[in-house]
Order: C-alpha cells, then sequence, then structure tokens
C-alpha cells in the first residue's frame, strides 16, 4: 500500500507528515519536491535517527503549498501543533523571528521572538518568517525608508539622523503628528502585504541616486527591492488579520468530488482534512451535505473561504459563520491552493478507488458464479460475541453491490444466560427477519454466517421457520484466526477458492469487517461507560436494583471492591458473583 502510494505523490512544493502504526504523528517536513523528498525516505539510503524514524512509519499525508516558502511555514505550524517526537530543530519558538511594530513610547520595528503572542499585541506582530536573516534585512529597510528612531536612549540634543531626514526628532517632544500617523500606516500596510508602497519608495530613492551618480547605493537599493518577494510569498498563507478561518476547495472527476479543507489559525496554516465523496445527488448538494455534517462534528471557525460555485446560503443559516468567495488577492490565492490539494488528494485516491470497485465488482459477479445463485446484489454477515456466556452480543454487517452500506449494520443484545452459539445464531436471525417480514424490509440474497455447521444449521432452522428461501454459507477461520473456508450451506461441502483471489480477499474483508464491528460493541459494553449501561448486561439487574446499586455504591470501581455480602443485601448472591466476575474480565480486556 505504502509502494503504491509512493508513486502517487506529485512534484510539487508542501509539507508532508509520517505516521505510525497508531496513525501519530512522529514527524513533519517540507519540501520544494514532495515527490522526491517523500520517495527518498523508503528508496535512498537513510542512516542514524532517520533510518529508526522509517522503521517505525507506516503512512504518510501531505499538504500542497504554492511555494517552498509557504511548505517551511506550514511545516513550522504543523510541528507546533502535533509536537513529533522526531522533529528537534524546529520545537522551539524562539527559532521563528516575527517582525513587531511598537507604536510607544515613539515609533519602532524590530524583529522578535515569542513563545506566546498576547492578543492585544496581535495587530503589530507579523511571522513567522522563513529565515531571521531575511526578516533582520526587512526591518533594517523600513528603518532606511522611513523616519524612525534610530539612536538608543533619549539624547537632549537631535542627531544626525534628524539632519539628514531619517527621524522625526523624538528626542524634542515636537513630533508632526499628521507625518507620523501616515509613516504608520504605510509601514503597517506594507507588512500586511501592500508591497507597492515599499516598492514605489526604493525605486524613487534609486532612480534619484541614479540621477546623482550614486551607482553603489542604487545597486544596493535593488539588491533589497528583491527581498520584497519573501513578504509576497509569506502573504500567501498568512492574513494578518488573526480570525480563524477554514478554506474550502473542491475537484470532481469521474463521479466523484474531492474535497480539501485547509484550517488556519491565528494567521497559521496549521493542517488540513480531505475527502472523497461519490456523487449520488447534485454534486453541490453532496458538497453542502457534506460540509454541513463535518461542521455540526468540528470547531465551526469565524469564517470559511470557498469555491465560487458552493451555494452556502443555507450553511450560513445553519452554522451561524460567514462564508466567503474571492475572485482575486490573497484569499482567493487560499482557495487556489485548497482546489489544488483537493484534486490531487482526488486524482491519488481515483486511482484506489477505481481499483478497488473493479476488483470488488469481479469480485461479488465471481462469488455469484460460484454458489450458483441468480442474483447477489445484499449480502448480509453475523458474528457473535460472548464473555462467561451471560453477556452475549451478535453483530450484522451488510455489503450492498460489493461495498459495505453501513446505515444497514445493526447490533444485537442476545438474552441467552449461556455460551450458546447454535442458539445465540438463532436468535440473532429470527430477530432479524421477523422483523424484516413485519417491516416489509429488503432480505439479502446471501447470508454469511462465522463459524461452521453447527451456525449454518441454526440460521437455515429460523428461515425455514419464517418461510424464508436464502442461500447460507459459513465463514470458517483457521488457528490463526485468519479466513480459511467457505462452506456451501446447501451440501456442506468446503468449497476451495484460490486464497490470492478476488473473491477470497472479498470474502476475508466482509468477515473481518463484522467481527470487528462485532467486538467494537462488546468492548463498548464493557468500555469505561456509565455505570447504568455495564449494570444492562448483567442478568438479574433490573431497574429497579439497578437504581439501588447506582445509589449506594456510585461508581464501578467501589462495586466491584465491594463485599459479597454487602452486594447481596440488593441482588442475588448469584447475581452479585457474576457482576464481580464480569467486572474484573473487563479490567484484564
Amino acid at each position: 500500500m505504502l509502494k503504491e502510494k509512493l508513486k502517487l505523490v506529485p512534484h510539487l512544493p508542501g509539507s508532508y507528515q509520517m505516521k505510525n502504526k497508531d496513525g501519530v504523528i512522529i514527524y513533519v517536513g517540507k519540501a520544494k519536491d514532495l515527490y522526491k523528498r517523500v520517495n527518498s525516505y523508503f528508496k535512498g539510503t537513510v542512516t542514524g535517527k532517520t533510518r529508526k524514524m522509517v522503521s517505525e512509519v507506516v503512512d504518510f499525508t501531505y499538504i500542497v503549498t504554492n511555494t517552498e516558502t509557504e511548505a517551511f511555514i506550514a511545516e513550522i505550524n504543523l510541528i507546533k501543533e502535533y509536537n513529533p517526537k522526531y522533529n528537534i530543530l524546529l520545537k522551539d519558538d524562539k527559532s521563528y523571528p516575527y517582525i513587531e511594530y511598537i507604536s510607544k513610547p515613539y515609533p519602532q520595528v524590530k524583529v522578535s521572538r515569542y513563545l506566546n503572542i498576547k492578543k492585544k499585541d496581535k495587530k503589530n506582530i507579523f511571522g513567522p518568517y522563513p529565515n531571521a536573516y531575511a526578516a533582520r534585512r526587512i526591518v533594517r529597510l523600513i528603518n532606511r525608508l522611513y523616519p524612525l528612531k534610530k539612536c538608543e536612549g533619549m539624547p537632549k540634543n537631535v542627531c544626525l539622523y534628524y539632519h539628514i531626514g531619517e527621524c522625526l526628532g523624538y528626542c524634542t517632544k515636537n513630533i508632526d503628528l499628521e507625518k507620523l500617523e501616515l509613516m504608520e500606516n504605510e509601514i503597517l500596510s506594507f507588512l500586511r502585504g501592500n508591497d507597492k508602497i515599499i516598492k514605489d519608495k526604493l525605486l524613487e530613492k534609486i532612480e534619484n541616486y541614479s540621477s546623482h551618480l550614486n551607482y553603489e547605493l542604487a545597486k544596493e537599493l535593488k539588491e533589497e527591492l528583491n527581498y520584497i518577494s519573501i513578504i509576497l510569498d509569506k502573504q500567501k498563507v498568512e492574513l494578518h488579520d488573526f480570525i480563524n478561518r477554514d478554506v474550502v476547495g473542491y475537484y470532481i472527476n469521474n463521479g466523484h468530488i474531492g474535497i480539501n479543507i485547509l484550517f488556519i489559525r491565528n494567521n497559521k496554516l496549521i493542517g488540513s482534512h480531505n475527502e472523497v465523496l461519490t456523487i449520488k445527488l447534485d454534486p453541490m448538494e453532496e458538497i453542502n451535505y457534506y460540509l454541513l455534517n463535518f461542521y455540526l462534528r468540528h470547531e465551526v471557525p469565524k469564517e470559511i473561504l470557498h469555491s465560487k460555485d458552493i451555494d452556502t446560503s443555507l450553511l450560513e443559516d445553519l452554522l451561524n459563520t460567514k462564508f466567503l468567495t474571492f475572485g482575486k488577492g490573497t484569499k482567493n490565492k487560499l482557495i487556489k491552493m485548497a482546489e489544488v490539494n483537493a484534486k490531487i488528494y482526488l486524482d491519488n485516491e481515483m486511482t484506489s478507488i477505481l481499483k478497488e470497485e473493479k476488483r470488488t465488482i469481479e469480485a461479488n459477479a465471481e462469488l455469484k458464479k460460484l454458489l450458483n445463485l441468480p442474483e447477489l446484489k445484499r449480502i448480509d454477515a453475523f458474528d457473535n460475541s460472548n464473555l462467561f456466556g451471560s453477556y452475549s452480543v451478535s453483530g450484522m454487517v451488510v455489503f450492498i453491490d460489493g461495498l459495505p452500506s453501513k446505515n444497514e449494520y445493526r447490533k444485537y443484545k442476545i438474552s441467552l444466560d449461556k455460551n450458546d452459539d447454535y442458539n445465540m445464531m438463532k436468535e440473532v436471525t429470527y430477530r432479524r427477519y421477523q422483523r424484516a417480514l413485519v417491516e416489509g424490509k429488503f432480505l439479502p440474497n446471501l447470508i454469511l454466517v462465522d463459524g461452521g455447521i453447527n451456525q449454518i444449521n441454526a440460521c437455515k432452522e429460523i428461515l425455514t421457520l419464517l418461510n424464508l428461501n436464502i442461500k447460507v454459507c459459513g465463514l470458517k477461520k483457521n488457528d490463526k484466526h485468519r479466513t480459511h473456508e467457505l462452506i456451501d450451506g446447501d451440501t456442506y461441502a468446503i468449497i476451495n477458492i484460490d486464497k490470492d483471489s478476488n473473491v477470497f480477499h472479498y470474502l476475508t474483508r466482509i468477515q473481518d469487517e463484522v467481527h470487528r464491528y462485532t467486538i467494537n460493541y462488546h468492548k463498548t459494553l464493557r468500555s469505561k461507560g456509565s455505570i447504568s449501561s455495564i449494570l444492562d448486561n448483567i442478568d438479574g439487574i433490573g431497574n429497579k436494583r439497578k437504581k439501588e446499586l447506582i445509589k449506594k455504591y456510585g461508581n464501578i470501581n467501589n462495586i466491584k471492591n465491594a463485599k459479597l455480602e454487602e452486594l447481596s443485601e440488593i441482588i442475588p448472591l448469584n447475581v452479585a458473583k457474576d457482576l464481580q466476575n464480569y467486572l474484573r474480565s473487563r479490567e484484564e480486556k
């Protein structure tokens, strides 16, 4: 999987994030060419800590940016957000220079470094900058072009800077306030991205020096002019208004929609979210529906920038936030960046999606032929799980046209008080299909049970009782708990299937999915959930006894550590023993 994913990385600048087996980001990097950089970890020779890091990597993600400078800034912010264990150089905020404008007691521009920026100061702090040298050079340029205070302290008399027009004479306390306000507005405007002001001033001085044959100074200022590009690159990500915003872009291709959401917090790109949607309705309706559900579950920022075709009038009312689109400027560039990321993500995923769809369709058709079924549209798969026999559950997953249909999944608490797979299978089968008949719901073309002949017979017994003619097969696992055999429910014969075939991988996926779903449900019931839901699992504890236990003991630990004699004052002794055995078993899981 990693090998295939590496082939899809684009030759574009961006930041990449390496993940371990738990999905935790362990390293964040940047690259001028993502493809070359990311592939170098796995195809080149690596040593030391890099080799150790690569040995832990099982997956990676990346964010495409417009420039390498943007990639650097994204790297900084992602490192601060996730604190990856293999990042060393950029963990300390002291490595990130900012340019600060100070207005009182006199105007000053300087390079500053902050661990935390106070809210009251945010409006006059700009950065982080790609490197300290560039930030210092920009500060020197501003000081050269504007009459800021240059000297230390507060001398009694004006100095040379005042006489040559590079200081307003702050020591005299007789300052031209109109000129001061104009200067301050121009400096702040420049730091917020309006480079025209500085360019015009530089060009004016260059022409002046050239006309007076001072070519050396003209050349110096020409070099300073080149550094304005640093500001421009930075502005493509940072907007200097400290508004928390998301940027939504999309791309449509081949019946699917790629969505990219960039998260910008405190003027910093801290991460992104990608999704691929299958178009079922109108594409714009799909996008609106997705965004609504996304923001019902996640933080809603103060404003959301988005591609112009998205109609967000309804979303604005429901989510109570601003949706904005721009045809030009910095915000438009951010939207374009999100659209590029959406396209790249969709293009990469489409390779896997189309491959998986083809494999799934072929596998479903092959299984239909193998079982001699006239139609195979829907498969119901069952699995049972129990603990001490008294706390049994079943799970059912549904695959339609070869794909999981998760809204059709169902969980069942089994009423049996003993470990009996046969009767557990009978109960869940009856409950599922008796209700389906009453409610007129769709029935499957095939039922897969986790187990062998015993489970098949239990299921068939109920189907016969309900007068239903549905094909039943069993999926048996080997001693390593992996899918091993498919058993025909009619002949009880083992159906030979090539272990490398699409149909075998398809059956394995179904069995793994139903097992995962059922086990997760079982763990939920045994988890650190509410005391009430845990007591619901114990046969012999009704509502009245449950309320008495909660009132007396308050939490699960107190019940687990209570003496049986005390518990038997509320519940029967055998139920008290079962309860404590169950609670102790939860600790061992």
